[in-house]
């Protein structure tokens, strides 16, 4: 027996954690407790939430999936990031209308639904003018959350939630997994569970805050975390100082947080007769059309790649979904960056601020490389920037990051410890290497299978992985091959018909019982 004296009861062991495959004798020994379920999603997320409810629609009841998390409902975190990236609910997210995360099938879409709940045509006009005659239609971000949350208690998702932190995933011996969960203080006899089940699906979100090298290295130096933020942090005291002195704000990336973070500087600089100054940082700066073909060119101007959705919508049905299911290798990862990079929405209103911005002078965009940030007089910040023309020092009160959360994916514990002991490995891009099914590649133990979704597996064979779309596509390949495997009834056309109208009335899906610890 490996527990060490003095250690708490049912804790990881030395030769658990070295061990890459476990016996249900060697967790037995380690008085860790052990749970059956068959399914089991780490996560919680959005991501864990629709293949949930994929699987509830196709027949699973409650008593066979657990969803392993730390967080409480499966948009709060989702919903964290839209509010301090400057999208409150009242606002529009970048997704399609048809994209609905609570509604498998996609109709009514969100203009219908908002055009019936608000006894008006204009959502709908609006969508048939997009997007020649008008901006893409986007779902409020509220209308989403509430969405979410009517279907939550449609499918019992509190019934199958089990809060905690999840640890790891090991292959167990004879076939299956054990993943290993810490629950919160109290509400366990030991300090870790062990959950047994047939299949795991990861959807851990993003590893976390990616901030740029130079930036980060001024955080670690300094302890400064005032003064530099990440746009996906609270950062609401940069607004309020500029609202009772006039400042200077350097902007640094080119996506859809640096256009939504624009125009809030730009929103309160109108609305309050700020005196606020808006330097954007390019690290690439685009002047019009771009892209290697002629019929796939995508527009730009002023710093930005224009485009209404993180991918071209073909990837999510079309001739670039297809052709991405049949390329391997450099062939993918080429197609990746022909058609991926940093993009944002053309929206009418803030290229009008930006545009009297830039004629007033006090929103300037060019391109740079900062090679150096450090304190500056007064509490500023200093930035030595790299230009064409040579180097230029930039004093600001704030520097705001937006160049996203792509952190690698070792970063995250779960998924450095699959990449260790549970047979994974990376696609063209780095992420974990999924099948088209969204198994992942390597991690199959017996009759048991590894599924991922969300942004670990973008480079896989579908790109559009982190959208809502992009989730409901790799939840029903999830669901059509456990179906194959026999383990859940196939979602065919008189199920899902069916199902749809039990949707549309309100009634709860069936199924809902409270499972057992084993």
């Amino acid at each position: 027996m490996d527990l060490q004296q003095g250690a708490a009861p049912g804790d990881l062991t030395p030769r658990l954690l070295r061990e890459s495959q476990w016996s249900d004798a060697m967790v037995e020994e380690s008085g860790i407790e052990v749970r059956d379920i068959p399914f089991v999603s780490v996560g919680g997320g959005i991501g864990s939430f629709v293949t949930v409810d994929y699987l509830r629609i196709a027949g699973v009841p409650t008593n066979r999936i657990a969803v392993l998390s730390n967080i409480d409902h499966p948009w709060q975190t989702y919903q964290y990031l839209t509010r301090v990236s400057q999208i409150p609910k009242p606002e529009r997210i970048r997704s399609d209308s048809s994209s609905r995360p609570d509604n498998i099938w996609g109709f009514p879409s969100y203009a219908l639904a908002e055009a019936w709940r608000d006894r008006t045509l204009r959502p709908l006009v609006h969508v048939l003018g997009e997007p020649i005659f008008a901006d893409y239609w986007t779902p409020r971000a509220g209308a989403v959350f509430a969405s979410l949350e009517r279907e939550a208690a449609r499918i019992a998702y509190p019934e199958m939630l089990v809060k905690g932190v999840v640890r790891m995933v090991r292959r167990r011996v004879g076939g299956g997994y054990f993943t290993i969960v810490t629950p919160p203080a109290g509400t366990s006899a030991t300090k870790r569970i062990a959950y047994r089940s047939r299949f795991v699906h990861l959807a851990v979100g993003y590893p976390g805050l990616r901030f740029l090298p130079d930036l980060q290295a001024f955080r670690e130096k300094y302890r400064d975390f005032h003064h530099v933020v990440n746009a996906y942090e609270p950062h609401e005291h940069v607004y309020e100082f500029l609202k009772t002195s006039p400042g200077t704000v350097i902007v640094r990336g080119g996506g859809i947080v640096a256009s939504r973070v624009l125009q809030r500087l730009m929103d309160d600089r109108e609305r309050h007769g700020l005196q606020t100054e808006i330097v954007h940082i390019f690290r690439t700066f685009v002047t019009g059309a771009h892209g290697p073909h002629l019929w796939s060119r995508r527009r730009g101007g002023h710093g930005f790649a224009y485009q209404g959705f993180n991918y071209p919508k073909s990837v999510w049905g079309g001739q670039l979904k297809a052709r991405m299911r049949r390329l391997e290798g450099d062939e993918r990862a080429a197609e990746y960056r022909r058609m991926g990079g940093t993009n944002t929405p053309k929206r009418r209103r803030w290229q009008q601020q930006m545009r009297s911005g830039r004629n007033a002078g006090w929103y300037r965009a060019f391109q740079g490389t900062v090679e150096e940030v450090r304190p500056g007089p007064e509490g500023t910040v200093l930035s030595i920037v790299r230009r064409e023309d040579g180097l230029q020092n930039i004093q600001s009160d704030y520097i705001i990051d937006c160049t996203g959360l792509e952190a690698d994916i070792a970063e995250h514990r779960v998924l450095d410890d699959l990449l260790t002991h549970g047979g994974a490995g990376r696609n063209p891009l780095g992420r974990l290497d999924v099948e088209r099914t969204f198994e992942v590649k390597g991690t199959a133990n017996g009759d048991g299978a590894v599924y991922a979704s969300g942004t670990a597996t973008l480079g896989g064979y579908f790109p559009g992985v982190d959208t809502f779309l992009g989730l409901q596509v790799a939840a029903q390949e999830i669901t059509d091959d456990l179906a194959r495997r026999g383990w859940c009834k196939r979602l065919g056309p008189v199920r899902s018909t069916a199902q749809w109208i039990r949707w549309s009335l309100g009634r709860p899906v069936q199924g809902s019982a409270q499972w057992s610890r084993s």
